[in-house]
């Protein structure tokens, strides 16, 4: 399978998992020109802005250990872009990374920070 089939069918895993915990889906591939976040959703009260990584082995590391500084980086810029393009300047926020291996989701919240 390919990277980008396998990162669409994660994202469609993880967006069904979220669902099902009742997460409400805001967006999916938000793209600026500083970065781009997988899904935004919204926890009763709490955007969370998620890292999707889906991967069929564990031969290169678990999936959440290739998301770089660079990357979080990326994510924290285009999340504060959301943010103020949507007027949301307090609005609570967090990062979570959805990893997917092999079919089993797990879930981290809080997973890292502005």
């Amino acid at each position: 399978m390919n990277n980008r089939k396998s990162g669409i069918e994660g994202e469609n895993t993880a967006v069904e998992y979220l669902k099902k915990q009742g997460y409400l889906i805001i967006e999916r591939n938000f793209n600026t020109k500083v970065g781009e976040i997988d899904i935004i959703a919204k926890d009763k009260d709490t955007i969370v802005f998620i890292e999707v990584k889906a991967r069929e082995n564990t031969k290169f590391g678990q999936p959440i250990e290739s998301i770089t500084p660079h990357k979080v980086h990326s994510i924290i810029r285009t999340a504060q872009w959301y943010l103020s393009s949507k007027k949301k300047y307090n609005s609570l926020c967090r990062f979570d990374v959805i990893e997917i291996l092999r079919g089993e989701v797990t879930h981290t919240k809080h997973a890292f920070t502005m």
